[in-house]
C-alpha cells in the first residue's frame, strides 16, 4: 500500500507541473490573479462533486473543527500565484525544483519538531542528504536553463 501512495504521489506531482506550465501560459495571456481564479473555481466545483458522490459521512464537520486546520485551505493560494508568476519567468522546471526544495524543507522541519499535530520523525543523515542533493540539482538545473534557454520562436519551427 505504501509503494502505491508513492506512485500516486509522484502522479500527483506530475500533474502540478502540468498545471504549473498551463497556468504560467495562461497568466501570461490573461492575468495572474484571473489565472488563480480560474483554478480554485474549477478546483472548488470537481471537489464539490466529489464530496457528493463520493465522501463517507464524518463524525466531525468542518464547523466543528480546531480553526487552526481551517488555514490549510488559504496555503493553496501563495503557491498558484507564485507558479504563475514564476513560470513565466523561470520555466518549469525550475519553479517546480524550487517547489519541491521549499516543501521537502518544510516538510523535514514539521516532521523533526512534529509541528501541526504530526508525529515527530527526526533529522538524520540521509535526510539532511537528500535536501542537500535537491539543493544541488536546483542549482543546476538553474544554471543550465541560462546556457539552453531557446526562444519560443525557434521551437516552432
Amino acid at each position: 500500500m505504501n509503494i502505491l501512495m508513492i506512485i500516486l504521489a509522484v502522479v500527483g506531482g506530475a500533474f502540478l507541473s502540468m498545471q504549473a506550465a498551463i497556468n504560467g501560459k495562461l497568466g501570461s495571456n490573461v492575468g495572474v490573479f484571473r489565472s488563480a481564479f480560474l483554478t480554485f473555481s474549477v478546483g472548488a466545483l470537481v471537489t464539490a462533486l466529489l464530496i457528493f458522490f463520493f465522501e463517507p459521512r464524518h463524525a466531525v464537520t468542518l464547523l466543528e473543527v480546531p480553526k487552526w486546520q481551517l488555514l490549510g485551505a488559504l496555503c493553496g493560494v501563495p503557491y498558484i500565484v507564485i507558479m504563475v508568476l514564476a513560470v513565466q519567468r523561470i520555466g518549469a522546471a525550475i519553479a517546480t525544483v524550487a517547489v519541491i526544495f521549499g516543501q521537502l524543507t518544510m516538510s523535514m522541519l514539521i516532521d523533526n519538531f512534529g509541528w501541526l499535530g504530526n508525529v515527530a520523525i527526526h533529522f538524520s543523515v540521509p535526510r539532511l542528504g537528500a535536501v542537500a542533493c535537491l539543493g544541488i540539482a536546483l542549482f543546476f538545473i538553474y544554471s543550465s536553463n541560462k546556457t539552453n534557454a531557446v526562444p519560443v520562436e525557434n521551437i516552432a519551427n
